[in-house]
């Protein structure tokens, strides 16, 4: 689709107008595409210079409800506990969490520990928790 309109964009131009008008399209076509370009590097910015996370999602795809920890630490050293509770085809969501390292830990409805490990969050993400 890209394409397409790129080459619209310069051969459209020279059907239109005379030869001698050829020069000055071509630099209106180059304006105009470096211009959107920088549009989305200034649009991409602000997301990577951000601390927090805009959303930690988890999806349960178990037969049962799960229970879903996080415990980690922000740059001011402040501890960062996080609990959802996640029914069966579900999915819960943590909004605006610091970026870091945490430790999660799944326990069933039982109690039981299905899975704990560790996970940088630097980035949206969405955990999908099924059986093995």
């Amino acid at each position: 689709m890209k394409t397409f309109l790129y080459t619209l964009l310069f051969i459209f131009p020279t059907i239109c107008f005379p030869q001698s008008d050829l020069d000055k399209t071509l630099k209106a076509g180059e304006l105009l595409l470096g211009g959107l370009s920088i549009l989305k590097v200034a649009k991409s910015d602000p997301k990577k210079d951000s601390k927090t996370i805009e959303s930690v999602c988890v999806k349960n795809k178990l037969t049962e409800k799960i229970t879903f920890k996080l415990d980690g630490k922000d740059s001011a050293d402040n501890d960062i506990k996080k609990e959802m509770v996640v029914q069966n085809d579900g999915k819960e969501c943590v909004f605006n969490l610091p970026k870091g390292i945490y430790t999660y830990e799944v326990i069933l409805a039982n109690k039981e520990t299905y899975k704990k490990g560790e996970y940088k969050f630097d980035d949206d993400v969405i955990i999908t928790i099924k059986k093995e």
